[in-house]
């Protein structure tokens, strides 16, 4: 199988590649001029120099493909200008599916996220049919995802063979970087978590969502939405793993979301509005952690093979990556 990969520089993408390939799939990788091709290593596959915002450049690389799989987005919590971040994430998914229907591509896997799901502040495990709008969106990477998997939903209903993947919070190694997750891990690992919030994640194995990646080429339901997911945790429980793998001790101080909120306005402000680098908190992170992401992943497990599995692996094998790659002592 030939299979058009969007994304195979960054941290899920890379993962989906590797096991494309250990299935023996033809690959062909999409790549900007300035990508980091160190995630690429040990990867067969051609590389296919271009930009989904210059789409025309790409029709053939995608009209001799059996598959499309769009792996990429821009995927920050703060950015100067979120007009970019629609770019990509809206206009490039419109473009690209609009590339696979034109060259009659037989399927195509869009992954989208969980951000895309309505969270609950007590807890409450959501699923693909718990009632979500525009409006339940905190943020611009939330909300570009949200328009981003609406296209692909739009591109189904009108006869396309899309299938749609929300993975949760994807722990592993490779996280190059890393993502916003990935920054929780190596805060920790500097001893930069001094406190922590009220709030909870779903945690994944990144090998799990890439291994089903695959499954979801054959099984999977077009238009239909499949949740990926691990095991829900508050973010002490999370830290209270980490701190039993590595020996740090985890943080006993639990701070107000006021408290927080007002931190992370000075942080905007002054490092990211007036010295114009990335602040280590943002008033979005705060507004999204008052909800805990506790999702299920049943349809998944029913319909595509989804395994869940133990994190701590994960977490581990993240830990021991981060360490080796020089982002903690």
């Amino acid at each position: 199988m030939k299979v058009f990969l969007t994304g195979a520089t960054g941290f899920v993408g890379h993962h989906v590649a590797k096991a494309l390939a250990a299935q023996g799939a033809d690959l062909r990788l999409l790549v900007r001029k300035t990508s980091n091709l160190k995630n690429l290593e040990g990867i067969p596959g051609d590389t296919v120099v271009g930009d989904l915002l210059e789409p025309e450049g790409l029709k053939g690389a995608i009209g001799t493909c059996d598959a499309v799989m769009h792996v990429a987005a821009d995927y920050r919590l703060w950015i100067p200008d979120p007009a970019t971040m629609y770019k990509a994430n809206v206009e490039g998914t419109r473009a690209l599916l609009r590339l696979a229907r034109e060259a009659s591509v037989p399927r195509v896997v869009y992954t989208s996220s969980v951000a895309t799901m309505h969270f609950f502040t007590n807890g409450i495990v959501s699923n693909e049919d718990t009632p979500v709008t525009l409006a339940d969106m905190v943020g611009h990477y939330k909300r570009s995802k949200f328009l981003a998997e609406r296209e692909a939903v739009t591109a189904a209903e009108a006869g396309q063979q899309v299938i749609i993947l929300n993975p949760t919070t994807p722990i592993g190694p490779n996280d190059a970087k890393p993502t916003p997750t990935g920054r929780i891990f190596v805060d920790f690992l500097n001893r930069k978590f001094p406190a922590y919030v009220d709030t909870g994640l779903n945690l994944v194995d990144v090998n799990e969502i890439a291994r089903t990646h695959v499954d979801a080429l054959k099984v999977g339901t077009p238009g239909r939405r499949y949740i990926l997911g691990g095991e829900n945790l508050t973010l002490k429980q999370i830290l209270d793993k980490m701190s039993a793998i590595t020996g740090i001790p985890s943080p006993t101080t639990k701070i107000p979301f006021a408290i927080a909120a007002t931190y992370a306005f000075f942080e905007e402000l002054i490092t990211g509005k007036i010295r114009g680098k990335e602040p280590r908190a943002t008033l979005e992170e705060v507004r999204m952690g008052r909800k805990k992401m506790f999702a299920s992943s049943a349809r998944a497990q029913q319909e595509l093979g989804f395994r869940i599995a133990p994190v701590y692996p994960a977490m581990r094998a993240a830990i021991d990556w981060f360490r080796a790659n020089g982002y903690a002592p």
